[in-house]
């Protein structure tokens, strides 16, 4: 596969299409099981409080792969992703009720680059903080 989006057809400031995603106590569960990463932090309300968080949180993995998707749908192809990267700057807290949390991602492409490559900026926020900084992705368009 390749990207949909074709290199010429993007500017500087292009958007993406924002998208939210929920995320319940039985999504953590499942992304543990998937991940392998049982650290009790995102599964045991008594256990994060003992070691000083407000509550269960988000894997910061899960929260960094939930982000990409604004980039990978938009893109057409997980493929096209040459590079990403993030700095988790805020847990996403996960209250143990049938709303759980939710992930607001947005993205806008930040620059042109070579090789029909383009630098999209993303914003990932839950709960009215920001979650990831430096969030990046460079994709290769078509």
């Amino acid at each position: 596969m390749t990207a949909k989006i074709a290199y010429s057809d993007v500017e500087v400031g292009t958007e993406l299409p924002a998208q939210t995603f929920p995320v319940t106590r039985a999504t953590l569960v499942q992304y543990a099981g998937a991940s392998g990463d049982f650290n009790p932090i995102h599964w045991n309300e008594k256990f994060a409080k003992e070691v000083g968080l407000p509550d269960v949180i988000a894997h910061g993995m899960f929260t960094m792969a939930e982000a990409i998707r604004v980039v990978t749908d938009w893109a057409g192809d997980p493929g096209a992703v040459v590079e990403y990267g993030v700095r988790f700057t805020k847990p996403v807290v996960v209250p143990n009720d049938d709303e759980g949390a939710v992930i607001e991602v947005s993205g806008k492409v930040a620059a042109k680059l070579d090789d029909n490559t383009v630098r999209v900026d993303l914003t990932a926020t839950s709960a009215g903080q920001k979650v990831l900084g430096m969030s990046r992705a460079v994709v290769r368009l078509a």
